[in-house]
């Protein structure tokens, strides 16, 4: 025994060799014959995220360099840098007093056009319409008196007339009212005689029917004719006149026939001559006064008509016509006068001021810039290989460097440019993200971590990936019942952000899915 001892002591490293051996040898047949240890995974349904995370750049939603369109001389500026300012808002103008006056007037013609229309869209009042009719029967009173001036004035030439005949010339005629009437001396204008003597019988018809004419006259006789018919009789009475005087002034004196007979005669009929003309005079007034009245009736008939009638639709669209040209006008003119201004297109600060009060500027040259600070978006380069997974209106979680990952915000896909953007070799194409709502820590130029989820569902089932195997083009599974394991086909879908596959068909909750043992 003490061999033994002493021959192991003496040989430590060789037995210790032989212990390794034995028990590595031992180890080994255990372990090898021992069953390999089965990883499985229970299959389940919950919430499936597809999530594709990139990075970008903070950007304003909006900027944009401004300048005048007209040149001159800038006579205000109002607002300076660092100014937030409303969409809409003038920064600063240049001279244009004669381009304000000429909207003021513009405005004032619009106006007119359109008070223009809606009067004649609200059509005729009543108090119009009663004005009117009192035009009318003011018009048939004057027209009336006036019919009876006219007919007043035709007595009166008549009356005139038979003086003239009966009392001027008969006293010098023998058998004035016979068919043969002669003159009561001798004339050497034996023309005239003849003329004198055929004319009283001439004068005692005209004298007979004129005055039947003059006794059925009224206010609704045709006084035209009856007018016409007066002329004629005083144009016959005055020639009567005309020749009895010529015959007058050639009269042989004798014992029956005295000068102061003749002179008597020749007064008389002078006298008669003046009357016939006054009352010619009278009638041409009294006539012509008739007329009028007559056309001023006439009109005020149709007025009244007319605004009975009210307005027609063509009236009614010419005046629109008209308020379209006014507008156009006004249109116009405010064109003119905006090229004047520089004005906020977008709610934003003004980043630079270069226009000054008195400065002299050209046109289209810069001299105001803006951002937007309504809402800031993320400008970001999405690779090839994940923009077919991502679709407008995605939503977005987003870091930002300057706060760290335990601030996060919120933010949508907006954009994706149709066209790809090379950067260092590769094709990205770049989307515009904006952040759902105001922020004031968000900062233009800010670096921007985006996890974008591109696809959310409830109730999926879903393995890890590395459970599917395929084989002629199809997918399977192992799937352990009881203690058998089997290949069970499936269909797959998307994977998610975790390293989940979705199963369409194929599993149910519950059952166990072998894993891949790790080489």
């Amino acid at each position: 025994m003490s061999r033994w001892i002493a021959f192991i002591v003496k040989n430590k490293i060789a037995a210790a060799a032989v212990a390794i051996i034995v028990l590595g040898g031992g180890g080994w047949y255990w372990f090898a014959s021992r069953p390999a240890k089965i990883e499985t995974f229970t299959v389940s349904a919950g919430e499936f995220v597809q999530q594709v995370s990139v990075s970008g750049k903070v950007t304003a939603s909006q900027s944009v360099d401004l300048g005048f369109a007209q040149s001159g001389r800038v006579t205000r500026v109002a607002a300076k840098v660092g100014s937030i300012v409303r969409a809409g808002t003038v920064l600063a103008e240049v001279e244009n007093g004669d381009l304000r006056a000429n909207v003021l007037q513009r405005e004032a013609a619009l106006e007119t056009q359109q008070a223009k229309l809606a009067a004649l869209k609200q059509g005729t009042r009543p108090e119009e319409i009663a004005v009117a009719e009192s035009a009318v029967r003011s018009d048939t009173v004057a027209l009336d008196r006036a019919a009876q001036a006219v007919i007043d004035a035709v007595r009166d030439a008549h009356t005139t007339s038979d003086d003239a005949v009966r009392n001027k010339v008969d006293p010098f005629i023998s058998n004035p009212r016979s068919v043969n009437p002669e003159l009561s001396f001798q004339s050497t204008d034996f023309s005239a005689e003849l003329a004198t003597e055929s004319g009283r019988i001439s004068a005692g018809f005209m004298l007979a029917k004129w005055q039947s004419e003059v006794l059925e006259l009224s206010t609704s006789s045709d006084l035209s004719m009856a007018n016409a018919s007066a002329n004629a009789n005083l144009r016959s009475v005055l020639a009567l006149l005309t020749n009895a005087n010529a015959a007058l002034n050639r009269a042989i004196i004798t014992a029956d026939t005295t000068q102061s007979e003749v002179d008597a005669y020749i007064t008389a009929v002078v006298t008669a001559r003046t009357s016939v003309n006054t009352k010619t005079s009278a009638l041409t007034t009294a006539f012509t006064a008739f007329k009028t009245a007559q056309a001023n009736l006439e009109a005020s008939e149709k007025n009244l008509a007319l605004k009975r009638a009210g307005t027609i639709q063509a009236d009614i669209d010419a005046q629109a016509a008209q308020v379209k040209a006014a507008e156009a006008d006004l249109a116009n003119a405010h064109a003119l006068l905006s090229r004047t201004l520089v004005r906020a297109p977008f709610t934003g600060v003004v980043t630079k001021m270069d226009a000054k009060v008195g400065k002299i500027v050209s046109s289209n040259t810069s001299e105001i810039s803006m951002l937007s600070t309504d809402m800031f978006q993320i400008e970001s380069y999405i690779p090839e290989i994940h923009i077919a997974m991502i679709e407008l209106k995605d939503t977005a979680a987003v870091t930002l460097d300057a706060y760290g990952e335990d601030v996060p915000f919120a933010a949508t896909v907006v954009s994706i440019d149709p066209a790809e953007t090379v950067r260092d070799g590769v094709a990205t194409y770049r989307a515009i993200l904006q952040f759902t709502a105001k922020d004031p820590r968000i900062k233009s130029g800010m670096t921007a971590n985006v996890m974008i989820t591109t696809e959310r569902k409830e109730n999926v089932l879903s393995v890890p990936q590395g459970a599917v195997s395929e084989k002629d083009g199809k997918r399977f599974v192992r799937v352990l019942a009881d203690t058998t394991e089997e290949d069970r086909e499936v269909i797959v879908g998307s994977v998610s952000s975790l390293g989940l596959i979705e199963i369409i068909s194929g599993l149910s909750a519950g059952e166990q899915v072998v894993l891949p043992v790790a080489e």
